[in-house]
């Protein structure tokens, strides 16, 4: 049943990304609109779902506080080590930025996208009723995740080929993760820290990459419009899941 469940966020992950696809004449829209949803998706869903499993204090700081700053700093550390690297090797970024950047952040989606699986499926294990309503939240927002993932690929100067792949992987990664459950149980402690590190790497992404290349050639209210509408349909997702 959970895997069945999850054929529906593999279909909207796809929808997702297929939308990004499509607006390519509207960029600067899309970047504003992913940097909304990331930033929503961050504030409004990893950042409380962590506290809530790692909010053990370590020195004073939750736990998942100390993760969501290391991804932070991690995620700047990895792309300017990338670019001093291609630098060095006379190799030519994409307006300033290194697609293994892209790649690695789209890589770290579909580890996201395999957790819901996962939630899905152990929330199945508790009782039909908690497995369907932590299925609609993971379906409603995996939307979003393919969005973001192909946006975060293909911003990074990657082939279009090359973010249809992060795409379908992200696509695929919810039905492994729900099928996983049948044969192990991750403790929430650990499902909490990871979410808390991958927060904060996502969260640098959108406010120093994606938010500030949706301003550069357009900085019109639109682009604003569209970072807040993004945000909301993140709240309002996060609030019909409660």
């Amino acid at each position: 049943m959970a895997v069945f469940v999850a054929l529906g966020a593999f279909l909207m992950t796809l929808a997702g990304g297929w939308t990004a696809q499509r607006v390519t004449d509207r960029r600067h829209l899309v970047l504003g609109l992913a940097g909304g949803l990331m930033l929503g998706v961050v504030g409004l869903d990893l950042l409380p779902e962590a506290l809530d499993t790692a909010g053990t204090p370590v020195f004073g700081v939750p736990a998942a506080l100390l993760l969501f700053v290391a991804g932070f700093l991690l995620a700047h550390l990895v792309e300017r080590l990338l670019a001093v690297r291609q630098a060095a090797h006379g190799a030519g970024e994409h307006d300033g930025r290194a697609p293994e950047v892209g790649l690695t952040a789209a890589a770290a989606m579909v580890g996201h996208s395999a957790m819901d699986g996962v939630a899905i499926g152990a929330a199945f294990q508790v009782g039909g009723g908690m497995g369907l309503a932590v299925a609609m939240a993971v379906i409603a927002h995996d939307f979003a995740d393919g969005f973001n993932t192909y946006t975060i690929a293909s911003v990074y100067g990657n082939a279009r080929r090359r973010a249809q792949a992060m795409l379908v992987a992200d696509a695929v990664a919810p039905v492994a993760g729900a099928a996983c459950t049948s044969f192990v149980t991750i403790p929430q402690q650990l499902l909490g820290g990871y979410l808390g590190f991958f927060g904060g790497a996502l969260l640098y992404l959108a406010a120093a990459e994606i938010l500030p290349e949706a301003h550069h050639d357009h900085p019109a209210r639109s682009t604003v419009l569209c970072t807040i509408a993004g945000a909301a349909f993140i709240w309002l997702v996060v609030g019909l899941a409660a």
